[in-house]
């Protein structure tokens, strides 16, 4: 079992952009989703598919695991996908040795533009680069589960 340890943020501008060092494309949906917990399958790239469930509260904070299924049976369990499924673009910047994973939404979630810090250090404002905007840790909208079968789109996107 793994903690996940996570902190999300809005992005305001575009300098991050100059500053991508690899992406990814991503297709999600979940499976099951309740208070606490899901059941989630990602598609990267087209070509490898990762099943995982996450436990406990929405907050910084969950017990993760993760597991690799074969390409073919993730994409025709996307047809008892819950809600919406959720297509982006995630992109790899390094900023202070730390990794930012800039999540570019598309589909109905266009103009969407989230950015996740994976760690157990507690980084102080001033540390965080210059296109970091607000911060949406805790903020059950700006979760993937919730942007994959809300009806509540958060602004950013409306």
């Amino acid at each position: 079992m793994a903690k996940e340890v996570e902190r999300k943020f809005l992005v305001s501008g575009q300098e991050w952009r100059s500053l991508v060092e690899g992406r990814i494309r991503i297709r999600q949906f979940y499976l099951a989703s309740n208070t606490g917990r899901s059941v989630r399958l990602r598609i990267s790239d087209g070509e490898v598919a990762t099943l995982t469930l996450k436990f406990g509260s929405r907050g910084r904070v969950r017990d993760e695991f993760e597991y690799r299924v074969p390409l073919a049976e993730a994409e025709e369990m996307m047809d008892f996908a819950i809600g919406r499924v959720i297509e982006k673009t995630r992109h790899h910047v390094s900023h202070r040795g730390r990794l930012y994973e800039i999540d570019v939404f598309g589909g109905e979630l266009r103009g969407l533009i989230i950015a996740e810090l994976e760690t157990p250090e507690d980084v102080p404002a001033s540390e965080l680069p210059a296109w970091i905007g607000r911060e949406v840790t805790g903020d059950p909208r700006y979760y993937n589960a919730s942007l994959a079968h809300g009806d509540d789109v958060p602004e950013a996107v409306a």
